[in-house]
This record gives C-alpha cells, sequence and structure tokens, in this order.
C-alpha cells in the first residue's frame, strides 16, 4: 500500500508539472474581442493559431474593453495573484482616445513592466501607434514610449496591433475589409491577420518562458 502510495504521488506530480504553461493576454478591448463572438476574438483564435503549431499553451483573456493604462495598472496585481508563465501587453489606445498626456501613459506601462519583471514574466510588447491629430510632438512622444519600456525592461516588442490592417495598400478597402463599422475593432478576419503577424513573436515569447 505504501508503494502504491508513493507510485500515486509521483504520478500526480509529473501530470502537474506536465500541465500547460499559462499565458496571460493582457489589455483592453482589442484583447477582449470587442464586438465579436467569443471564438472569433484575439485570444481563441491566437490559442488555436498556436495550437496548430504544437505550441501547448493556455491563453487566458485578461482584456478589459474600456481600460486605460492607469485601469490595467489597477488590475496588475490580481491579474498576477495566479500562476503566470508568459504575458502579452496591448495597452494604450482609450489613452490616446481620451487625449492623456504621454509621460502618465509611459509611467502606467513602467509600473506594469516592472511588476511582471519583479515575478520574472517575460513580456510582449504590442504597441499602439498614435494617430497624427494630436500632433507631431504627441505621436513622437507616445509612439516612443513601447520601444524604450520595451528595451530598458528586455521585453519583446511586436509591431503595433493594427499594423498588419493599416499596411495594406489600399488602406481604405482594408478598413471595409478588415475593420468593424465603429472603425475602431478589427473583425474577425482583422483578428485573422493580426494573429497571423503576431504568433510568431508571440512563440518567441513562449520560448523564453520555458
Amino acid at each position: 500500500m505504501r508503494n502504491l502510495a508513493l507510485g500515486f504521488l509521483l504520478f500526480a506530480g509529473t501530470a502537474a508539472q506536465a500541465s500547460p504553461p499559462t499565458l496571460v493576454a493582457f489589455g483592453d478591448s482589442l484583447t477582449a474581442g470587442y464586438g465579436l463572438p467569443p471564438e472569433d476574438g484575439f485570444v481563441p483564435q491566437l490559442q488555436a493559431w498556436l495550437a496548430e503549431r504544437g505550441a501547448e499553451v493556455t491563453v487566458q483573456n485578461a482584456g478589459v474593453s474600456g481600460d486605460t493604462t492607469a485601469g490595467a495598472l489597477a488590475r496588475i496585481d490580481w491579474t498576477l495573484s495566479a500562476p503566470v508563465d508568459a504575458m502579452i501587453i496591448t495597452l494604450g489606445g482609450n489613452d490616446l482616445l481620451r487625449g492623456i498626456p504621454p509621460e502618465e501613459a509611459r509611467g502606467n506601462l513602467d509600473a506594469i513592466l516592472t511588476k511582471a519583471a519583479e515575478k520574472g514574466i517575460p513580456v510582449l510588447v504590442v504597441p499602439m501607434a498614435a494617430p497624427g491629430n494630436y500632433g507631431a510632438d504627441y505621436k513622437t512622444a507616445f509612439d516612443s514610449i513601447y520601444p524604450e519600456l520595451a528595451a530598458k525592461h528586455g521585453a519583446l516588442l511586436a509591431e503595433p496591433f493594427l499594423a498588419p490592417i493599416l499596411a495594406l495598400p489600399d488602406r481604405q478597402q482594408a478598413l471595409a475589409d478588415y475593420i468593424q463599422p465603429d472603425g475602431l475593432h478589427p473583425n474577425a478576419r482583422g483578428v485573422a491577420l493580426v494573429v497571423d503577424a503576431l504568433g510568431p513573436k508571440v512563440l518567441e515569447l513562449l520560448a523564453r518562458a520555458e
């Protein structure tokens, strides 16, 4: 009986070790899958993309629609209270919509990345690109946040979230084909383009978490 019990414990321990790593997608409505059926959102499509390539990982949706970098900072401790092996951070879109000063967004993102670093969690930073209507100085200050903080914290840096759509030759047609009628959020086809572009960086992130 003693040997049987020992064997069970060893089996249980092996099973626990074999559980897939947890990848947290931390962001706003772009991460949450705003306006889409659950199966068409960013997280389910990324999970499927990774599975098709043999990556065993559980992708958790930690996107909150409407969240600014300040709102995300207020909930990061709760998000990281459970075991997390890697994290994707996609924030800043709502800061842009509200015209929040770039230095405030920078401070909030810096604090979020610091908390992840303190727990030894590798991070992939996915930028948001500022529009030109706030002026060149604002755009320069905002766009510089992501590469500079990624370098500071040793995080991976991706291209801007919507870049695969906005980089298409006919932008007006791209917006019609891949963006929802609100003009802000990708539709299911647009999410697929984003995931295809972002996927290799996510695989690189998961390699860091091993």
